[in-house]
């Protein structure tokens, strides 16, 4: 049995995003038309839910995820296109609603932000580490004073 269970998990596992059950999608929420409830599938996997923020709506049980999935599936069945679905949910929350935001200036943070924190980041490792290696340098080529070298002198004997 748990071989069959293992089995049945690996085999949903390879499905494509779209062709998956999605376990927040409730019953009641599926359409008749297996064609419409896959373009809202697809088009609810590009969506972002705004509570969980790294889940699409799809994979979503957030309320407000329910109530985009249902907004998609609405449209659809009033004959919008996908591409007009996805201009009219980004009218009203904005690109942010989007997985995947598109190239602009509105979303130039975004796509830049990653990089530039990573190469600030490599920046600042780079001036630290040079700015320990010329104290460390500094340090080694540095002569003692007659004063330094007899109290190193007393100390040694000290020990001895």
């Amino acid at each position: 049995m748990k071989r069959i269970l293992l089995a049945a998990l690996l085999a949903l596992s390879t499905l494509s995003p779209a062709a998956r059950p999605a376990l927040a999608v409730q019953p009641d929420e599926v359409l008749p038309d297996p064609a419409l409830e896959n373009r809202a599938r697809t088009i609810s996997q590009e969506l972002r839910c705004l509570v969980c923020q790294n889940q699409s709506i799809d994979d979503s049980n957030a309320p407000l995820a329910r109530d985009l999935r249902l907004l998609v599936r609405d449209r659809l069945k009033a004959g919008d296109s996908d591409d007009k679905v996805m201009e009219y949910v980004t009218d009203r929350y904005g690109d942010y609603v989007l997985l995947r935001p598109p190239f602009k200036a509105t979303t130039l943070v975004l796509w830049i932000g990653p990089f530039a924190v990573l190469l600030l980041g490599a920046a600042g490792t780079f001036l630290f580490l040079r700015g320990r290696r010329g104290v460390a340098a500094g340090a080694d080529t540095a002569p003692l004073s007659a004063d330094e070298r007899r109290r190193l002198d007393a100390l040694l004997r000290k020990d001895d």
